[in-house]
């Protein structure tokens, strides 16, 4: 028994390390991860638009249904535009008038208008001559009387009468002595036209107008609803018939050619990503992945969102990088989660 113990305790620490050696030979063997390279997790996004018209009215033609694609300035909805084209009708009607009004006032005044204010001038311009030859008659008569009354050879009656003639003389020349002034303001307004504050705000009423009409054929425009950019609809958020307010939101155009992927890059690792890095996308149905750019990265750390690894992951601090892709294929979808293996610059 003597002899053979050290052989069995020999043996016993030969399986030992022979168990050890087979317990390290996955670690020594296992290959270290690459030194310019690192394979971080995320999620894919999209550019959305949501499409609303500018104006509101009743859907009652929607063009499109979820999953289709579209090109910038396909027709996506209608909306109802008879009141447009009623309002479009009175306002047709207004420009009609301001235009009339603006028109006469350039025109000016017509010569028969003209000519009759001419005779109203002349005809007052008659009857102040005739007052003024009735005056001088009042006056000589009413002198010749008193001359008489002071030789004691005439009577009072005759010189009363020839004062009430000159009195009322007098008046027809004043009145008449008006009416001549007025009728030369008036020819001469008409000759010279309208003052320029009255074409002014002539002109602003057509202006205003037509302001109107623009507008109004805006909303008409503006009630046909187009694709603002190419894309895929992947939500609808109205139904024909509805009555829509301004600006409310029918469809989601996403646009899914070109999505980018946002990853979450280790803050140790982060001085050595730069913008224009290559970076290559995986999914979890594999395959050789799809090439892209590193085209942001956020200037602002923080946490792993709950939605991209293990809890001992969500609590790493981290920086968001974006990698944009070519999507053509359809491969990414929105929300799907990835993995970007970006290469670093040597």
């Amino acid at each position: 028994m003597t002899h053979h113990r050290p052989r069995a305790i020999a043996a016993v620490f030969t399986s030992a390390l022979a168990v050890c050696a087979a317990a390290l030979a996955p670690v020594a063997c296992r290959e270290k991860p690459p030194a310019d390279r690192v394979r971080v997790s995320g999620y894919v996004e999209a550019t959305e638009v949501r499409v609303a018209p500018e104006v509101g009215g009743r859907l009652v033609d929607l063009k499109v249904a979820e999953g289709d694609r579209v090109n910038a300035g396909d027709v996506i909805a209608q909306l109802d535009t008879a009141d447009i084209a009623l309002a479009l009708q009175r306002a047709a009607a207004e420009r009609l008038g301001a235009d009339a009004q603006l028109r006469l006032l350039l025109a000016g005044a017509r010569q028969e208008d003209i000519r009759q204010a001419e005779a109203q001038r002349a005809a007052a311009d008659a009857d102040v001559s005739g007052a003024r030859q009735e005056l001088a008659s009042a006056e000589r008569d009413l002198k010749r009387f008193e001359d008489l009354l002071a030789s004691n050879s005439g009577a009072q009656k005759p010189r009363d009468d020839a004062a009430t003639r000159r009195d009322v003389a007098r008046d027809r020349i004043r009145a008449g002595e008006e009416r001549v002034r007025a009728a030369a303001e008036a020819v001469a307004r008409l000759k010279s036209g309208a003052r320029r504050e009255e074409i002014d705000a002539a002109r602003a009423r057509l202006a205003g107008v037509d302001a109107q009409i623009a507008t109004l054929e805006k909303a008409k425009r503006d009630a046909t609803v187009v694709a603002p950019t190419a894309g895929m609809i992947t939500q609808k958020m109205a139904d024909e018939g509805e009555l829509l307010a301004p600006r409310t939101p029918i469809v989601v155009v996403a646009n899914l050619d070109a999505v980018w992927a946002n990853v979450y890059v280790d803050e140790p690792l982060v001085p050595r990503v730069t913008l224009g890095q290559t970076a290559t996308v995986f999914t979890d149905a594999g395959g050789p992945g799809i090439e892209g750019t590193v085209t942001f990265i956020s200037p602002k750390a923080e946490f792993t969102p709950r939605n991209v690894q293990t809890a001992e992951e969500r609590s790493k601090l981290v920086f968001r990088v974006k990698v944009t892709v070519n999507n053509e294929k359809g491969v990414l979808k929105q929300g799907m989660p990835v993995e970007a293996e970006i290469r670093f610059k040597q």
